[in-house]
């Protein structure tokens, strides 16, 4: 019976390690001793991975990972592997050696510089920031939020290319919504958005939260804020449903109905809601903040306080966008595009009625900056609009710099995006910055946000938990 069980246990490892070879460059190799493995694995010492939380976390958590069961100081290269709902693939990997111990701990072991690691150091979240597409130009979005990624991790032995045998795996579903988290689709009047709820009775401070000129509906931010107890709106304004296909002319009646729905719902606590936009997304929100009522708070990723890409109407009111020449586009050998000097200058000449009134709202403003932002100079802007703010004896905004951060500042631990297809501009564009502090301005970015709604909508919120 015995012999039979080992006969088994070698059997089901052997078809474990061939089943799944491993997605990329990196390939496992078959392994020549099937009675070996069934030792290995019938013994308390195979190498395992070691997850906490153990089997799903949010996905702007930290997850702690753990390899146990190596043997002393033994050299491993790790990989973490995920897929979109599109079936784009993002690989990471990294050289490592455990503890004399045989335990592999990322909170203390640094990556080994070297080889094709994706970084070195000591990361214990690098095996996640520093996914990157197996195919080029691609950016991890999540589209349908009530659905996991599911990220795979694989222990290889040695440091060899193509690594050695597979020692170990697991799997960790990262998930976007807490539970008890409603996903509301908002289909009122023109309004095309999704709104949702934290659990509880409520109200709860409300935001609605805008995208760029990606256009569609993400809903992701939104969800992953509404976990810290905001009420918050994801809202479509092209390219969605039956929204104009392209962005030619927008009209703030769209947005302050947006703004209207929020303020009478039952579950948003009143009296003004608070805004946040990124890149295209944030010019929009500093005119709702300029010539909207209703509006307690405003915050901007690399944001303009120009009008861009698009005519904006209000009313009586037209803006123009800010003028651009296409011939300062600089495109390297590879046929990427560089555009941050495309944009005309808003203080000068006919542009500058492009320049928003933003001295008429009557908020707060935060600006995140990425310094390295290549898509436009977001920093020029932020300090503009301070001092256009200041010279009408408005209160000063914050800015908050972040050097080596590019455009694409999204919630924590998604991979930098260096380039990828810009919609305008038809061809892949450079978003600008450096992996690691790109990661660090997302985490620290992401606290000054919820701190800046905390702060201003309506006081502190009573100890909500991001945990599952």
């Amino acid at each position: 019976v015995a012999a039979r069980l080992l006969r088994r246990a070698g059997a089901q490892c052997w078809q474990r390690q061939l089943s799944r070879p491993g997605p990329g460059s990196l390939r496992c190799s078959p392994m020549r001793t099937p009675g070996a493995a069934a030792a290995r694995c019938l013994s308390s010492m195979a190498p395992a991975v070691r997850f906490s939380p153990a089997a799903r976390s949010l996905f702007d958590e930290p997850l702690a990972i753990t390899v146990q069961g190596l043997s002393p100081r033994q050299q491993v290269t790790l990989r973490t592997s995920l897929q979109d709902e599109t079936g784009e693939l993002f690989e990471a990997c990294a050289r490592y050696q455990a503890e004399d111990n045989g335990e592999l701990d990322l909170a203390r072991c640094p990556a080994l510089p070297g080889g094709r690691g994706s970084f070195s150091g000591l990361e214990p979240m690098g095996l996640l920031w520093a996914l990157q597409p197996q195919k080029p130009f691609r950016r991890l979005v999540k589209r349908d939020v009530q659905t996991p990624l599911r990220l795979l991790l694989e222990v290889f032995e040695g440091h060899s290319s193509p690594p050695g045998r597979l020692l170990a795996q697991a799997q960790h579903e990262r998930v976007f919504l807490r539970d008890g988290v409603q996903r509301v689709p908002v289909r009122e009047g023109r309004i095309r958005a999704t709104l949702f709820l934290p659990p509880g009775n409520g109200p709860f401070p409300g935001i609605i939260d805008i995208y760029g000129t990606g256009g569609g509906l993400p809903e992701y931010r939104a969800c992953l804020l509404a976990n810290y107890g905001f009420a918050v709106l994801a809202l479509a304004y092209y390219s969605y449903e039956d929204l104009p296909k392209d962005m030619k002319e927008f009209h703030l009646e769209y947005f302050e109905e947006a703004i209207n729905y929020m303020l009478q719902h039952r579950q948003v606590k009143g009296p003004g809601i608070g805004l946040l936009g990124i890149s295209k997304g944030g010019d929009l929100c500093v005119s709702m903040a300029s010539f909207l009522k209703g509006i307690a708070a405003t915050a901007l990723i690399n944001g303009s306080v120009a009008n861009v890409g698009a005519m904006l109407r209000y009313k009586d009111v037209t803006i123009p966008p800010l003028g651009i020449n296409a011939s300062r586009i600089k495109v390297n050998k590879s046929g990427i595009a560089n555009i941050i000097n495309v944009l005309n200058n808003p203080l000068e000449g006919p542009d500058r009625q492009s320049f928003i009134p933003l001295e008429k709202a009557e908020c707060p403003f935060l600006f995140i900056v990425g310094q390295d932002d290549h898509n436009w100079r977001s920093e020029f802007f932020a300090v503009e609009g301070s001092k256009r703010l200041q010279a009408h004896g408005k209160e000063k905004p914050e800015i908050i710099c972040y050097p080596g951060a590019g455009h694409y500042i999204e919630p924590p631990f998604f991979p930098m995006c260096a380039a990828s297809i810009h919609m305008l501009v038809g061809k892949p564009v450079v978003w600008g910055g450096e992996p690691k502090a790109h990661c660090e301005a997302q985490v620290d970015a992401w606290r000054q946000i919820r701190a800046f709604f905390h702060k201003h909508l309506a006081g502190t919120l009573s100890g909500t938990s991001s945990k599952l």
